[in-house]
């Protein structure tokens, strides 16, 4: 006799089980365990197989932009997944160093697969006030060459918004993509 409704996913915790084992020689009770048991058996295993979602290297692709809109990063959708995927793994440490010129070296390695060239003004300022100017764009810049691998899969747009984003706010930047 075969039903209509073929179990998928088996319980991984049977709530016959889980009750006196008196109830375990009722056919009925047996029975009525295994319905409940259809019905939490796929929240069960999603729930025990929660970590795999949450691991950006191991989650379904279309979770890795969610995961990422928990750090606050921003992906770009011409970027490998691949790419995506390491950008959300590294969020914290990427955010560690953000507005560092070690930030930026770091991001730009994730980010772009091939060579990064990153030449800096290299100057400090510092103030009697407590609250100065910023210095302005002409004493401290930052000059970015990258020459990827693969062309086409580097949006130059995606890079500068990294740049803008990992460099220190009053740094000056300029990209120069060589294909």
């Amino acid at each position: 006799m075969t039903t209509a409704v073929e179990r998928v996913m088996p319980s991984p915790y049977p709530l016959i089980g889980q009750l006196p084992a008196v109830f375990g020689e009722s056919e009925f009770a047996v029975r009525w365990t295994e319905a409940f048991d259809d019905v939490l058996a796929p929240l069960i295993n999603v729930i025990d197989c929660v970590h795999g979602y949450l691991d950006p290297r191991l989650a379904p692709e279309e979770f890795v932009r969610w995961l990422s809109s928990w750090f606050g990063v921003l992906l770009d959708e011409s970027w490998p997944i691949s790419v995506q995927r390491a950008v959300v793994a590294e969020a914290v440490d990427l955010f560690r160093m953000r507005g560092t010129m070690a930030g930026l070296r770091r991001h730009l390695d994730v980010v772009v697969d091939g060579d990064v060239e990153i030449t800096e003004s290299g100057g400090t300022s510092w103030s009697v006030r407590p609250r100065p100017d910023p210095p302005s764009d002409v004493d401290h810049w930052v000059r970015v060459v990258v020459r990827p691998r693969d062309p086409r899969a580097l949006s130059d747009d995606a890079v500068a918004a990294v740049i803008r984003a990992a460099k220190p706010v009053h740094v000056g930047h300029t990209l120069e993509v060589i294909r």
